[in-house]
């Protein structure tokens, strides 16, 4: 059982691993160094992911099949890195499956997350939350911020358990009820998108990413819509480091990650939040985001 004693606690409700580390890594390492209970949960374990080393491609889906298992590790790997020791499988691992990119095949898997019963995985997701009774949830916009069935799914279930978990009839066998007092949605701003690509032109860096346009960018939102900034630039390069463990999906030489040698902690270690419940309170930064996602808790 997790200690609901601690003062400021925090669940973040992710698809994939690497997902947490990506967009929320340098967040969830601040609050476990301010002595917050972070809790992780991962809904998939990413067996359909794209596999970028040579020596782990017999694991792909249409090989061996076990890069579920790898990914797993790789996780558990980048969370001591972080500092996270509650980490868990929605339902535990492997009963949702990674459902691949929207159209495929594998979103038709019936043990896929994307065709997953939504009160099932909902109540799955309940028991969590009455155990570790946060206060905010971490998890994607209806969109899943670029379209990912998984991602989507996953916004639909943190939503709805959120909701079942405040009923009082529902399943009192699950715990007693609790109001979770913020969600939030992770976020890209425009202008930070923007800025990284800038900093990888004027660096000498040409590849897809420095060709595109931010507005045609799926995950990069307007500024205007941003209402959260969490700046944990002492814990950019915790992040990087736990990115470099899920080393099967992300290289960080390449793409929007190489802003990282060009930007180094200040970019990596600051992320980005939109308000979905609950109340926007100070201390607010010059752009009048909120600092702190405990704020007003």
């Amino acid at each position: 059982m997790t200690d609901a004693t601690s003062a400021r606690r925090l669940l973040l409700v992710h698809a994939h691993p690497d997902d947490e580390t990506i967009g929320s890594g340098a967040t969830m390492a601040k609050y476990v160094a301010e002595g917050a209970h972070v809790t992780l949960v991962t809904c998939t374990r990413g067996e359909e992911g794209e596999i970028l080393v040579d020596e782990h491609a017999h694991r792909a889906a249409h090989h061996d099949d076990t890069l579920g298992e790898h990914r797993e590790i790789e996780l558990a790997n980048a969370m001591r890195v972080l500092g996270v020791t509650d980490h868990r499988f929605l339902g535990g691992a492997g009963k949702y499956r990674d459902s691949g990119m929207m159209g495929t095949p594998d979103n038709d898997d019936p043990d896929s997350f994307w065709r997953a019963d939504l009160l099932a995985a909902a109540t799955d997701l309940v028991s969590v939350i009455r155990e570790v009774r946060p206060q905010v949830l971490l998890t994607y916009d209806d969109f899943g911020g670029y379209g990912h069935p998984d991602h989507i799914q996953a916004h639909r279930v943190a939503t709805y358990a959120t909701a079942l978990a405040a009923a009082p009839s529902f399943k009192p066998e699950l715990g007693e009820p609790w109001s979770i007092r913020k969600v939030y949605w992770g976020a890209f701003p425009k202008s930070f998108v923007r800025e990284g690509i800038e900093a990888l032109k004027a660096a000498g860096e040409s590849n897809e990413f420095t060709a595109m346009d931010p507005d045609d960018l799926p995950f990069a939102v307007d500024d205007d819509v941003i209402t959260t900034a969490i700046h944990a630039e002492d814990f950019g390069e915790a992040k990087m480091a736990a990115m470099r463990e899920h080393a099967t999906q992300i290289s960080v030489e390449d793409g929007f990650f190489a802003l990282s040698n060009n930007l180094g902690s200040r970019v990596m270690g600051v992320e980005f939040y939109r308000l979905a419940h609950g109340e926007k309170a100070g201390p607010f930064d010059d752009k009048g985001w909120e600092t702190d996602l405990f704020a007003g808790v």
